[in-house]
C-alpha cells in the first residue's frame, strides 16, 4: 500500500460542480467528481460529456475489487473512490486510487450485517473530510487523506427494519442525516449537534435540500410521512402522510422547479407531486404510475424517468401520465448524463446507457460488468463508470470518449 498522506484529495466544495473543463475543437467538455450520493447537485445528474456509450459498450473494466457485502454507492473525488462494505458483522470504509484501483487506505469498526446484509449508504466527500454513516447508526467523519478519525457520533436510538440507510448530506457549515423523527444535523468540523427533531423512525431515504424564497429546508421521510424542516434549528414545518407497506420510503424527494416536489414508493403506492413552501404542502397529483421500491427516479425536461417496481418507465411531470415502460432490467439503480441513462440491471450486472427520451425506450450500448444482484445505481465520474453488485464485487468501467 502507498504511503496514504502522498496522494491528499484536492478541496471539494459542495453545491459547486467540480469540473475539469478542456476545449476540444470548439466544444465545451467536461469532466466531473462525484462527491456524494446522487453527485454533487443531489438529484442524479452529472455534467460530464466526457464519456461515450461506444465505449461502455466494449465492456473494457480497469480494474475489480471485493468490498464486502451491502448496498453503498461511490463518492468519487480528488482522485480517490470511496464506498462502504460489511464482512463478519465489521463495516468497512474503502478508499480507492480512481485510475488504478489500488486501495489507498481502509477503516472498519464493529457493525452487524443484518438481513439483506451490509450498509445502505454511500461516503460523502467535502474538502478533506470524509462522511459515512452504517446501518446501526454510526457517523463518521475520517480525513479523506488518510482515513483517521476526526469524529464520530452514534446518531439514533429508532433503527427501521432493514438499518439506516441515509446518506449523510453536507450543506454549509452542517451535515445531515436522516436519524430520529425528521432528521438530525451536527457541524461538520467539530461533530457537535446543532438541531435534531427528537426520537422516532426514520424512513430510508436521505435528507434533500429546498429554498423557498430565502429560507432554506430540508425534506426528510419519517416511516409514514415527507416532514419538511427548517434548515436553521430543525423544527418541522410541515408534514405530508406516505403509509407503504412495511414502513419502505427509500426513494429520495425530486425536486421539479422552485416549489413542486416529486415522491414515489413501491409495493403498490406509486407517486405524488407537491407543492411546498415553508408554510405548508399540497397534493397536486397522485397515482400509480412509477412505483420507486428502492432507487430514485432522475428529471430530465418535463419527464421523470425511473423504475416503475420492475420496468424502467418514463411519466411526465404534469399529471403523472406514463410514456413508455420497458422491461427486463429488474429493479436496477440509474443515473443520468449529457442526455442518456445508465442503468445497471438488477440481476446479471448489465450495464445499459439509453437516451432520455420521452417518445420511447432507446438503448444505444450494453455490456455485462458484473454478475450477480444489484441495488446499487452505477456513479460516472471523469470517464469511468463504477458499478458493484450486493455481494461487494465492484467493477471500473473505461467509458472515456476518443
Amino acid at each position: 500500500m502507498r504511503h496514504a498522506s502522498s496522494h491528499r484529495p484536492s478541496p471539494i466544495w459542495l453545491g459547486v460542480l467540480c469540473v475539469s473543463v478542456v476545449l476540444v475543437a470548439g466544444t465545451l467538455v467536461r469532466a466531473e467528481d462525484w462527491p456524494t450520493w446522487r453527485g454533487p447537485t443531489h438529484d442524479g445528474i452529472s455534467a460530464e460529456t466526457t464519456w461515450s456509450p461506444e465505449a461502455v459498450a466494449a465492456g473494457k473494466v480497469l480494474w475489480r475489487a471485493s468490498v464486502g457485502k451491502g448496498h453503498s454507492s461511490f463518492a468519487v473525488a480528488g482522485g480517490r473512490v470511496y464506498t462502504l462494505g460489511n464482512t463478519d458483522n465489521q463495516d468497512t470504509v474503502f478508499c480507492f486510487d480512481a485510475e488504478t484501483g489500488e486501495k489507498v487506505w481502509t477503516k472498519s469498526y464493529a457493525c452487524r450485517a443484518g438481513n439483506y446484509p451490509g450498509p445502505r449508504s454511500t461516503p460523502t466527500v467535502d474538502g478533506t473530510l470524509v462522511y459515512t454513516l452504517s446501518r446501526e447508526g454510526h457517523l463518521h467523519c475520517l480525513d479523506a487523506a488518510t482515513g483517521e478519525v476526526t469524529w464520530t457520533k452514534k446518531v439514533a436510538t429508532e433503527i427501521p427494519r432493514w438499518g439506516l440507510a441515509s446518506s449523510p448530506i453536507v450543506h454549509g457549515d452542517l451535515v445531515v442525516v436522516n436519524a430520529g423523527s425528521s432528521g438530525t444535523a451536527f457541524d461538520k468540523k467539530t461533530g457537535k449537534q446543532v438541531w435534531s427533531a427528537g426520537a422516532g423512525m426514520p424512513g430510508y431515504a436521505s435528507p434533500v435540500a429546498m429554498k423557498t424564497g430565502s429560507k432554506l429546508s430540508f425534506l426528510l421521510f419519517s416511516k409514514d410521512s415527507l416532514i419538511g424542516v427548517n434548515g436553521k434549528t430543525g423544527k418541522p414545518q410541515w408534514s405530508f402522510p406516505w403509509k407503504t407497506k412495511y414502513d419502505v420510503l427509500a426513494a429520495d424527494p425530486i425536486l421539479v422547479g422552485k416549489s413542486n416536489v416529486f415522491i414515489s414508493s413501491g409495493y403498490d403506492k406509486g407517486c405524488a407531486m407537491l407543492k411546498a413552501t415553508s408554510r405548508g404542502v399540497s397534493k397536486v397529483w397522485q397515482n400509480t404510475n412509477m412505483r420507486n421500491h428502492v432507487g430514485s427516479c432522475v428529471l430530465h425536461g418535463d419527464h421523470l424517468y425511473g423504475f416503475d417496481d420492475k420496468n424502467l418507465a418514463c411519466i411526465d411531470v404534469k399529471r403523472g401520465d406514463t410514456k413508455w415502460t420497458q422491461a427486463g432490467l429488474g429493479k436496477g439503480g440509474m443515473m443520468l448524463a449529457d442526455g442518456k441513462l445508465i442503468v445497471l440491471s438488477e440481476e446479471g450486472g448489465e450495464l445499459v446507457i439509453a437516451e432520455a427520451s420521452s417518445k420511447a425506450f432507446v438503448e444505444i450500448a450494453r455490456a455485462q460488468v458484473l454478475d450477480g444482484h444489484t441495488w446499487t445505481p452505477p456513479v460516472l465520474a471523469n470517464g469511468r463508470i463504477y458499478c458493484r453488485n450486493d455481494a461487494g464485487a465492484v467493477a471500473c468501467v473505461d467509458a472515456r470518449g476518443d
